[in-house]
């Protein structure tokens, strides 16, 4: 019972994954169902040609279409959720909810009145620092924080990464995959006690409250719904 359960919430996540995806991209239900047809009506035929049978070839020409059109989803349900929280403030933590284990995301850490705001990722790199928002003003905002982090934790790499479509800047949508090809320097045994020294860091922040504006959550989840889990 617990079981079934479980494949109806999962059905039901999917499903609502589609919808929020159909809204910023309303062909997807044709582009999924021709996906589904072309691949499916090559894959049944070049196994018809090589077993001379039919019902193999059908089986598997509905499993290769499927996973055809599994994944032209998945990377469009991606693409729409970005597109979703892109310039929000925040933005860069929800992307960064699609990394594995073995990562700990500290959103907003500083931000000013114009809604700049830095976020703090530790993991196999060391700690990123990321900012969000006008370049110019990043850089007193970043530095400052380089500072901060540098007194606590001065035996880490420690990196900046400023989020956008500019030169050296790294477009959202690709700031997960720009992460897991930074150079490891950090051992998970040596990650706990950055964590500590970086969690009396923060104990030692002002109390300001949050910048403005929808902050998006995390995109963890659709990934998890994409692969039904």
């Amino acid at each position: 019972m617990a079981r079934d359960k479980s494949k109806q919430g999962r059905a039901a996540q999917i499903i609502q994954t589609y919808r929020l995806t159909k809204q910023s991209d309303p062909n997807l239900g044709w582009i999924l169902l021709g996906t589904f047809a072309v691949v499916g009506v090559i894959a049944f035929a070049v196994l018809f040609f090589v077993l001379q049978g039919i019902v193999f070839p059908i089986v598997f020409g509905i499993l290769f279409g499927t996973l055809a059109a599994l994944m032209v989803f998945g990377r469009r349900a991606q693409k729409a959720a970005f597109a979703q929280i892109e310039g929000k403030p925040g933005a860069a933590a929800a992307a960064l909810g699609m990394l594995k284990r073995g990562w700990k995301i500290e959103p907003m850490i500083a931000f000013n009145k114009q809604q700049d705001l830095v976020t703090r990722l530790v993991g196999p790199p060391g700690i990123v620092l990321i900012g969000e928002g006008s370049p110019n003003r990043l850089k007193q905002l970043m530095s400052s924080e380089r500072r901060k982090h540098e007194r606590v934790a001065s035996e880490t790499a420690i990196h900046e990464v400023y989020v956008g479509d500019g030169e050296g800047q790294v477009p959202l949508r690709k700031l997960g995959k720009h992460m897991t090809k930074m150079k490891r320097t950090l051992k998970p045994a040596e990650m706990t006690d950055v964590l500590q020294r970086l969690k009396a860091l923060d104990a030692n922040r002002s109390a300001v409250p949050l910048p403005k504006g929808p902050v998006p959550t995390s995109m963890k989840g659709m990934r998890g719904n994409l692969r039904g889990r």
